[in-house]
């Protein structure tokens, strides 16, 4: 009898589970675990390769990402969250409010992410902070016609007036 003399059944009697049902039990969520980890361990690796190789940004990175993450997810729901042991409505009734909110979220980046390229859209730029960039771009080495595009910009919103020349 435990120190609370609750009078339960201890958990193996009360779950008709034997030793054998526990075993496996714990071996998969050890191989969910280890799977969880080597998914973890390749997003790492991939993203620490991603700068050095020209990889940043690019479509087939976003698209891995997003399709690994929710490898993760669907591990984390269907056997951490016991979602795969219950009956398919249940299923459905945890699920729908989680995949009707992602599509929402889709609809609303799709549809309002549209308009941050539209002309006069944009946000005024300090011009201090422009011409950091520039002296920045400069002490490095890597002038450019960029820079003359931050420097025109620069000029425009300080009303015709020129950024201030290094003295270094």
């Amino acid at each position: 009898m435990s120190e609370f003399h609750d009078n339960y059944p201890p958990y193996e009697t009360m779950y008709n589970h034997d030793a054998d049902y526990g075993k496996k039990a714990r071996r998969t969520l050890w191989n969910v675990f280890w799977i969880m980890l080597v998914i973890t361990i390749a997003e790492l690796i991939i993203g620490s390769m991603a700068p050095g190789h020209g990889w940043s940004g690019t479509l087939w990175l976003k698209v891995l990402f997003i399709g690994l993450t929710l490898a993760k997810a669907a591990f984390i729901v269907i056997w951490f969250m016991h979602l795969g042991h219950e009956v398919k409505f249940f299923k459905y009734i945890v699920l729908v409010p989680y995949i009707t909110f992602m599509f929402y979220g889709l609809f609303i980046i799709l549809s309002e992410g549209t308009y941050a390229g539209e002309s006069g859209r944009f946000a005024k730029v300090d011009p201090l902070l422009i011409e950091q960039q520039v002296k920045l771009r400069a002490a490095h080495g890597h002038p450019g016609a960029h820079d003359e595009a931050l420097e025109k910009q620069a000029e425009k919103e300080m009303g015709g007036e020129k950024p201030a020349e290094s003295h270094h």
